[in-house]
Parts: structure tokens; C-alpha cells; sequence
């Protein structure tokens, strides 16, 4: 395996998308590499090309800035800063980018144990008939996998943007739901980094997690709530296949739970009440 440091963002694009893979802060692709769940014939490393920091008053983020650094930083919603505290351990924080968060590949044990799910491109998802309890309650048909990123549920919710190298677009548009015809669940090319995130600043905003650990856990289920002048926009994490947009409290009665997953639909119901009693006081 060949590691790359390019020294601008044209050559550390021209370098990815032929068997290559962007490394930023290494806390998620190194253990698929390491497990044989993802393979590279090339590692590109973009640390010295990927803008970092926290810019005009917190509502611009450099894709290479730390969760550590996120969660300490005054400017940055609240919604926000506690998800990156709740993310992991302080290690993996200090070294985890919000780039690379944001692309980080599901927790199912199926996928991570390498069965032929529809994920690695076989016809069957595992969990549909398997065990499932930490798996999806919303679009869960095709795969019931459920994304872990509790970044992105909090970024959902202050309606973030995302900035490519190439194009600039609405944080929801990074993902899609996997089909028959299409298995990844984002629209990111293979060449294609994420550089930046424009947030907005919301009036009030917060996030809640239940996990089965009381730190350090992946979220069972997320809650980021945030209030705007226009109204309140909430996300899930742990859901779905990809971040959640909650169109309305009551839009979890259009939950699709499997037989292990049922708990989950009070779990969400529970913690976005008090998500919203939280932000409006």
C-alpha cells in the first residue's frame, strides 16, 4: 500500500478515485482497512490540503477541524458541540475530522462481519431476519442499516452546507438511500472532498442521545433539535440508512420499526419532546 501526501487539493484530487482513499484522521478508515472491510491500493492523505478551523463567528468549518475542537469552541451551536462531545473518547475526537465523520460507514454487524448483504452488493439484507436491535426504523426496506453519526443529525438540523471541491450543496443532498441499482449512500464521487460546512445560528438548539453505554457508545437513537426564526428542524441519528430529517414530531407515526427495533419509535418519541421542551424553554 502506497501513502501519498499531496501538497495542493488539485493533486490530492487527481490522486483518488482509481483504487485510492482520502485519510484524514484515520479513526474510521484505518479499522476497515484493517479488518479487510474496505481495501486500498493507495491511501491519500489530505490533512495538509483539506481547510481546517472555525471561521466567521462559528457558521464556517473547515472540513479537517476536530471534533475536540468543535466541542470546546463558544461560537459553535449547541446542537452542534454536544454531539461532537457525545461522538467517541477524547482520542478519537482529537484526531476524528467532521469531514470524515460525516462519511463514516454503518455499525451493522453484518456489513462490519463481511456477510454478502446488499450493502457488499449480495441480494439479501441479514438483518431484516437476523438480529436487529440497533438497526432502522425509517426506509429500511432495501437495508436496515442504521448511520451512526451524531455530527450529522446535529448538522441536519441547523440546515448545514456542504462545499466540495466541485460543488456546493444542502447537507441532506450528501446522502441518498440505497437501491438495487445504486448501493453507497452518499453522492460523493470517489474523487470528490468535502472542504466545508456553512451552518446557520440558530436561536436556541440542543442534542440528546440514548445509548447503551453512558458515554462513548454509537446512538441508539439521536435527537438534534434546533430552533430558527422560521421554525424547528430536527435530526435523527440511528434511524435510517442515512441522517434523518424529522418533518414534524408526529411524523414517527410513519416510522416502519422491525420486530426488534419497535422500542426505538418511544426512544425517538421521548427524546425529541424533550429536545424541543429544551429549546423553547
Amino acid at each position: 500500500m502506497e501513502l501519498l501526501r499531496p501538497s495542493s487539493l488539485d493533486e490530492a484530487t487527481g490522486a483518488l478515485g482509481n483504487g485510492s482513499r482520502a485519510l484524514a484522521g484515520g479513526t474510521e478508515l484505518v479499522p476497515l482497512l484493517r479488518d479487510g472491510i474496505v481495501g486500498a491500493e493507495t491511501l491519500v492523505h489530505v490533512h495538509d490540503v483539506v481547510p481546517k478551523g472555525i471561521h466567521d463567528g462559528g457558521t464556517l468549518i473547515g472540513a479537517g477541524t476536530t471534533l475536540g475542537e468543535l466541542e470546546v469552541d463558544p461560537e459553535i451551536p449547541d446542537v452542534l458541540r454536544e454531539a461532537c462531545r457525545l461522538a467517541a473518547s477524547p482520542q478519537l475526537r482529537n484526531m476524528g475530522t467532521i469531514g470524515g465523520n460525516l462519511l463514516q460507514a454503518t455499525r451493522c454487524w453484518y456489513w462490519r462481519l463481511k456477510f454478502p448483504c446488499r450493502l457488499h452488493g449480495g441480494e439479501v439484507c441479514h438483518a431484516r431476519e437476523g438480529q436487529h436491535r440497533e438497526h432502522a426504523i425509517f426506509a429500511n426496506d432495501f437495508c436496515a442499516s442504521a448511520h451512526p453519526s451524531d455530527v450529522a443529525a446535529a448538522l441536519l438540523s441547523l440546515d448545514a452546507r456542504v462545499r466540495t471541491d466541485r460543488r456546493e450543496l444542502p447537507l441532506a443532498d450528501l446522502y441518498r438511500l440505497p437501491t438495487e441499482d445504486d448501493r453507497e449512500v452518499t453522492t460523493l464521487a470517489a474523487n470528490e472532498l468535502i472542504l466545508e460546512l456553512a451552518v446557520r445560528t440558530p436561536l436556541a438548539s440542543a442534542y440528546l442521545k440514548a445509548m447503551d453505554r453512558k458515554r462513548w457508545a454509537f446512538p441508539l437513537v439521536g435527537v438534534a433539535a434546533a430552533r430558527h426564526e422560521e421554525g424547528v428542524r430536527i435530526g435523527l441519528s440511528g434511524v435510517a440508512p442515512i441522517p434523518w430529517l424529522l418533518e414534524s414530531p408526529k411524523a414517527l407515526e410513519a416510522a416502519t420499526p422491525l420486530p426488534g427495533t419497535a422500542y426505538k419509535v418511544e426512544l425517538a418519541r421521548v427524546l425529541v419532546g424533550r429536545a424541543l421542551d429544551r429549546i423553547t424553554g
